[in-house]
């Protein structure tokens, strides 16, 4: 190789090779979500030429977007079920299903339940872990139950259609239904699944109650509706916690009073997923608190411990005094993954790269008979000092025509 190489300098035809990026050509991600399969496929076209390899322990995708109304309805799921082997065969990475039991960052390897994975560049996109010890729930047996029997489906798509029957089961009671204290994946979603469950036992004439407590102030869109139009539907708590759940009384303790419930979509605080707190990378609080997101960049995402390390998606922490976290959506998400890819391009060639900030477009139904829709968009810039600025613009949409759909496929079509 180096007699080649030397024949090649002599010759003026070195630069004509293609990089050699020698040990530098491996990258791991870890999390196959909306970030991930972007950065996946964002590589693939950027840099043919690096080993990618996406690691998640689902197999395949499956997203909550458009879910909340197909819960209540009849008929065929909005979204598809992708298979990651297939995502990987058709844009030419490599899929390794496991779990991943620990992250060497001195070692640059990833250890995962189906061998280790050395990188040059590690993108972490493992989304979030639900926080049941905030309800004094400790005991790994009973967070299986009460996932299994009331889980409020905000971790894990997959779980989508077990909730969809359990809600096809309920016949009368109390309906429970918990938020999390912000910040949380897709901020309108719940309040827009409140809204559909409670014009479906309307509609349906289930003699149920929606009990909603929120340790948050409500989205102004769902307020006059969910208060008046469905009063007789729903009771709503705001600034009301969870102290404590009581699963054999079907009950959970608040700051303000017990309440029992019949059936139960339960959603606990939410955090990073475990592989960042078993790998070091949460960011503190003052004091040393660890704040349960992770300490990254506000632009270049890469994590405090190691600039080749990249953490995305809704697993990302604070990147600013103003509005403190980008929203945990697909779409930041998949931006972000869009971002990280094009800085490893960049690195990998030895050249700059300007960042690229997410932004989002989130339609969000606002009301069903009749059916308005609320279009939000995000966007952010760098005032120039690394300060983050952030502009949100609502547009109230009183004749959808399959806008948020149409939004789905785009963002879809970009990795998938």
């Amino acid at each position: 190789m180096t007699n080649r190489r030397q024949f090649l300098l002599a010759a003026g035809l070195l630069s004509l090779l293609p990089p050699v990026f020698a040990a530098n050509r491996r990258v791991v991600i870890v999390g196959g979500g909306w970030g991930g399969l972007a950065a996946a496929s964002q590589l693939r076209q950027l840099v043919p030429e690096l080993e990618v390899t996406l690691v998640d322990r689902q197999p395949a995708f499956m997203s909550f977007a458009l879910s909340n109304r197909w819960l209540v309805e009849a008929g065929a799921a909005p979204w598809a079920r992708h298979d990651y082997a297939g995502l990987a065969k058709k844009h030419g990475y490599r899929f390794v299903q496991g779990d991943v039991t620990e992250v060497a960052i001195a070692q640059r390897n990833v250890v995962t339940t189906h061998g280790v994975l050395p990188y040059d560049w590690l993108v972490l996109a493992p989304g979030i872990r639900e926080n049941w010890s905030a309800w004094q729930v400790e005991d790994p047996q009973a967070i299986a139950e009460l996932r299994r029997r009331h889980s409020g489906v905000m971790q894990s798509a997959a779980d989508l259609p077990a909730l969809k029957q359990r809600l096809a089961n309920f016949k009368g009671g109390d309906l429970l239904m918990t938020i999390p204290p912000a910040p949380f994946r897709c901020p309108p979603a719940p309040y827009e699944r409140a809204l559909f469950i409670a014009w479906w036992l309307k509609t349906q004439k289930i003699p149920g109650k929606l009990v909603i407590i929120d340790p948050n102030p409500m989205m102004p869109a769902f307020r006059n509706i969910l208060l008046d139009r469905y009063k007789d539907q729903v009771t709503y708590l705001d600034h009301a916690k969870v102290r404590s759940v009581d699963l054999v009384r079907q009950s959970v303790s608040t700051d303000i009073d017990d309440i029992r419930f019949d059936e139960a979509l339960l959603c606990p605080p939410q955090q990073a997923a475990d592989v960042l707190w078993q790998s070091g990378l949460i960011r503190p609080e003052e004091g040393g608190k660890p704040s349960g997101w992770a300490a990254q960049g506000a632009t270049d995402f890469r994590s405090a411990a190691d600039g080749r390390v990249f953490v995305i998606g809704d697993a990302a922490g604070l990147v600013s005094p103003q509005f403190g976290y980008f929203p945990k959506t697909g779409q930041v998400a998949s931006r972000m993954g869009q971002a990280v890819a094009r800085q490893i391009a960049a690195q990998a060639a030895g050249k700059p790269q300007t960042p690229l900030l997410p932004e989002s477009v989130c339609h969000v139904t606002s009301s069903i008979e009749p059916l308005e829709n609320i279009r939000i968009d995000t966007s952010y810039r760098d005032r120039g000092d690394g300060f983050l600025i952030q502009t949100v613009k609502q547009t109230r949409n009183p004749n959808p025509a399959g806008e948020d759909a149409a939004w789905a496929a785009a963002m879809y079509r970009e990795f998938l």
